[in-house]
């Protein structure tokens, strides 16, 4: 990595390249990364009021986030820490990855503010299901993606714009 870039490591709706894109036109998807000794959860608090996506460390035999490492210009860390919300419901933290074959560290970000009792929206879900498989994560992890239960959004609208996103990432 490049003292002019930096490397993340994108587990949720950041995994889509398009997405990402949008916020860091330089973000440059480097391949499948995994997480070990975490779990992902989706109980961040969001201001919509769903749940969004959170890696928690747990002591759980096997357990493992898979996500997508992503080199982005330095300079465009700024954007990415608003769209994000760091220090507004999440927090920036060094993580160690593996990344083909090699145990690397990235930055990811970890929400402070979470709710057990939340539910992503259906949209939430589908963005995160369609770049996990627009990257080939693990079926496996795939379909447990697939399987998390998520509540339909009660803003049309923005369950709509949402939804041309995921179409935007399938095309």
């Amino acid at each position: 990595m490049s003292a002019h870039r930096f490397t993340t490591f994108a587990y949720g709706s950041n995994m889509p390249a398009a997405r990402l894109r949008e916020r860091c036109p330089s973000a440059r998807a480097l391949g499948i990364a995994e997480l070990p000794g975490h779990e992902l959860r989706w109980h961040k608090r969001s201001i919509d009021g769903s749940g969004k996506c959170d890696i928690v460390a747990v002591d759980t035999p096997n357990a493992s986030v898979f996500g997508v490492l992503y080199e982005i210009l330095a300079d465009e860390k700024p954007a990415l820490d608003r769209a994000e919300g760091l220090n507004k419901g999440y927090d920036e933290d060094a993580v160690e990855v593996i990344f083909d074959g090699t145990r690397m560290t990235a930055t990811a970000y970890r929400a402070t503010d979470t709710d057990s009792a939340l539910s992503p929206y259906t949209w939430y879900r589908a963005l995160v299901i369609a770049g996990a498989k627009e990257h080939r994560l693990p079926a496996s992890y795939i379909a447990g993606l697939e399987s998390v239960p998520a509540d339909e959004d009660a803003n049309r609208a923005r369950h709509n714009e949402r939804m041309a996103l995921i179409e935007g990432v399938r095309a």
